[in-house]
């Protein structure tokens, strides 16, 4: 596909899009609230909803019966066999300063390239930290109640100006050459914005008005010609309408349950129509009044089940769903959490959900949108997101959060994609969840050390041996049972329920928390039986398996497998009951540090001297259980699982105590001091201190003056110094109010003081506590 001067994004407006306006709707077009009937006089007049099938979606969503009530006409499209450019692709910018002008596009797209532009609406960021200029000597900068006086104003992050929205959309420039700073460049005098925005409005004559008078009766279908034209009785609009709606009731059915709507045939004759047809068509034998206005009682041109008014209902959805999404969010302040990945096609696309808290107080967590990333760099991903923020009017300077993976390219501390947004929000912070960075520190050290890494590829060998086949399993498990039976026989283990069951060797992955540990735990357990089954492979089997076998045994009865295999286990066994603790849902994040401090001290003592005596005991007793020949520590070291031209000629006590013992622990330990962060664990303990439990037991007064101050943007001076008696006032009043006694978490209490319209009395606390809430995003 040939790209045009706009970009690369293909073209959101089809066929169905430039026959809309002969869809007709009684909404208000300059509305984006959901309701159609109850519209705010406080909508942008920018910012109506995206196109007539959009108007259309709307009304249906608010019918609570199946037959709506009004519709679109069943008519003929006189241009329906117009050929559709498939050419045009253009790449629309949110940001009025950097835009093109709509002269330079086609001149058969210019209507399409607004109507996107009209469903995106004005560019109106109302929560920025608008930049402060100098102006005549004193501190000038635009405000956020001017979108209100003047609702066709949008404001430029880019250049620190403001553009008129309509007059960019509509301005005649072949009769109006000439134009002010609103159109050329964009004002920036703020000084003089209020009577500079009552000239560029003029008089009725004027430039603005006549684009003014242009976008009016642009989004409102029933002023143009075509539909006076299309108009026909009121019964074919139902039946349209109601065709519309069950389509639209498939629809959302797929897109809640992650389904696929097309099929490979959808010809008449195909058994298997996809999913989209197959519901439609399983709705109209089930229900007559749906069988009278779909699929072969469709007009042949209006049966609403192409593919591309499958796109197109659901660009609606979505578009509907963001809408509400930003109505909930309002002007509040928010978390982004953002991961990339590839689709299909291995392109490389960023995910961006919203963490913020709602009206009733409670956190949420919102999906807004993927975007298509060239190469996953952090300027290159700050883009993307920053581009995803501007279509709905936020900024970077509204961010209160950030939660991303531990990449170098998200978390660094130089160039990182955290560092870039801080540059423009230094509150918005980053915090990783704990969970998910302990088990980084897993996979860092399993890669990063050379004897870590090389033992489980000898682990990584030794099942594949065991699990190609299912007469090795069965092999296997024969061998687990008769190990059991003499144990029970010799009194080495005990009965019981829930005891002595049947165990599996399951591969360590690095998206699987916990699956090191597991892998290591169930081969130090089942090693009588592991060992019994290699020795049987290699005798029956003739072929490579057998050889494998046989090389796979000599490693494994080596004393350098043993002692790794334990000393794994050891490591793996302190930070598994940390990684299950912090996965817990009750888990408080106080109590969370507090393990990964304690976790640190038990691995500090193990590396002291009688750590090291005590666990080489426990090695040696294992291999002369197990017959595995224990090597002199005073000797040279000779190894079993690779060359000896890679080792230097050293004792087996210095290769075993200071390279491998010491050197994984000090490993391990220096990643856990590298993945969690002090700042941002401080910012955690502060938040912790709003925790309810236990009438407010963790409740410091110092540390919540303290957490105001990670914020100076949202407390003034003013603020903070009256911060520390607001405290003691609500401290008093949640001890006090038997509705808080059951109050069990931060999040509970942000509802409850909503609930309980405390909100308005202590303001300043419900600030601190839904700023930290904020910051939490990226923890579990």
């Amino acid at each position: 596909m040939k790209n045009k001067e706009g970009g690369d994004l293909k073209r959101l407006w089809d066929r169905a899009a430039s026959k809309a306006p002969k869809i007709s709707s009684t909404s208000t077009p300059t509305s984006v609230s959901i309701d159609a009937e109850n519209q705010d006089q406080d909508q942008n007049v920018c910012n109506p909803p995206s196109n007539e099938l959009q108007l259309a979606l709307v009304q249906t969503s608010n019918n609570s019966g199946m037959e709506p009530e009004i519709g679109s006409p069943d008519v003929e499209d006189e241009d329906s066999d117009e050929e559709f450019d498939d050419e045009a692709v253009y790449v629309l910018q949110p940001d009025p300063g950097k835009r093109i002008p709509i002269m330079n596009y086609d001149v058969n797209d210019q209507d399409l390239v607004r109507r996107r532009y009209i469903a995106m609406g004005a560019c109106q960021p109302k929560k920025h930290q608008f930049k402060i200029t100098k102006i005549g000597g004193n501190n000038r900068r635009f405000s956020a109640h001017w979108f209100d006086t003047c609702e066709w104003l949008e404001y430029s992050v880019e250049l620190d100006a403001v553009f008129c929205f309509v007059c960019y959309l509509f301005k005649d420039k072949t009769k109006h050459k000439g134009g002010d700073a609103f159109v050329k460049g964009g004002f920036r005098n703020w000084n003089m914005m209020k009577n500079r925005c009552g000239k560029h409005s003029g008089s009725l004559t004027s430039a603005h008005c006549e684009a003014q008078e242009k976008y009016d009766l642009f989004i409102k279908p029933d002023a143009s010609i075509r539909q006076s034209m299309a108009s026909t009785s009121k019964q074919a609009k139902a039946r349209y309408i109601s065709r519309l709606g069950y389509s639209i009731y498939c629809l959302r059915f797929l897109l809640k349950q992650g389904l696929a709507f097309r099929g490979h045939d959808e010809s008449e004759e195909s058994l298997n129509k996809g999913n989209f047809l197959e519901l439609l068509n399983h709705l109209a034998e089930r229900f007559e009044d749906v069988d009278k206005v779909v699929l072969r009682n469709a007009p042949k041109n209006c049966k609403m089940t192409c593919h591309d008014i499958q796109l197109e209902l659901i660009n609606c959805c979505a578009k509907e769903t963001t809408s509400l999404i930003m109505k909930d969010l309002g002007e509040e302040y928010f978390a982004i959490l953002a991961d990339e990945s590839s689709d299909v096609y291995q392109r490389e696309e960023l995910a961006l959900c919203l963490r913020y808290v709602d009206k009733i107080g409670w956190p949420v967590e919102r999906f807004l949108g993927i975007v298509h990333v060239e190469d996953t760099t952090s300027l290159t991903l700050k883009k993307a997101i920053e581009k995803l923020l501007m279509e709905n009017s936020l900024s970077f300077s509204m961010v209160r959060g950030q939660g991303y993976d531990g990449a170098s390219n998200m978390k660094g501390k130089a160039n990182g994609l955290k560092k870039l947004i801080m540059d423009e929000s230094p509150s918005a912070y980053y915090v990783h969840c704990f969970a998910h960075q302990l088990q980084l520190t897993l996979v860092a050290v399993a890669k990063e050390n050379g004897d870590c890494f090389s033992f489980f590829q000898q682990l990584s060998s030794l099942l594949n041996v065991l699990g190609l086949s299912c007469k090795k399993i069965q092999m296997f498990r024969e061998a687990q049972a008769d190990y059991l039976i003499e144990a029970l026989q010799l009194d080495e283990i005990e009965t019981g329920k829930g005891q002595n069951q049947e165990m599996g060797l399951g591969r360590p992955c690095e998206t699987r928390w916990g699956s090191h540990s597991k892998t290591v735990s169930h081969v130090l357990s089942l090693y009588p039986s592991i060992q019994k089954v290699l020795k049987r492979i290699g005798k029956e089997y003739n072929s490579a398996e057998g050889i494998g076998a046989q090389t796979i045994l000599r490693s494994f009865e080596s004393f350098e497998f043993v002692f790794m295999l334990h000393l794994m286990e050891e490591l793996f066994g302190y930070t598994d009951v940390l990684s299950q603790a912090l996965q817990r849902r009750d888990q408080d994040i106080v109590n969370a540090i507090d393990l990964i401090s304690l976790t640190k001290q038990q691995l500090l003592n193990l590396r002291e001297d009688s750590g090291w005596e005590l666990f080489l005991e426990n090695v040696k007793s294992f291999c002369l259980k197990h017959k595995i020949k224990v090597p002199d520590m005073d000797g040279f070291y000779k190894s079993a699982l690779r060359s000896n031209k890679f080792f230097k000629k050293v004792k087996n006590l210095h290769r075993f105590r200071i390279d491998m013992f010491l050197g994984l622990i000090d490993r391990q330990l220096q990643e856990l001091n590298n993945r969690f962060d002090e700042v941002n664990t401080e910012l955690l303990v502060c938040m912790a201190s709003f925790n309810p439990v236990d009438s407010f037991a963790a409740y410091d007064q110092e540390k919540l003056v303290k957490l105001a101050h990670f914020y100076p943007k949202d407390f003034s001076k003013t603020e903070i110094l009256k911060l520390p008696y607001e405290l003691s006032m609500f401290i008093a009043d949640m001890r006090r109010d038997e509705r808080f006694r059951k109050v069990k978490n931060i999040a509970q209490l942000s509802a409850k003081l909503v609930e309980t319209k405390k909100n308005n009395i202590i303001c300043h606390c419900l600030q601190a506590s839904q700023v930290g809430l904020n910051s939490a995003g990226g923890d579990c």
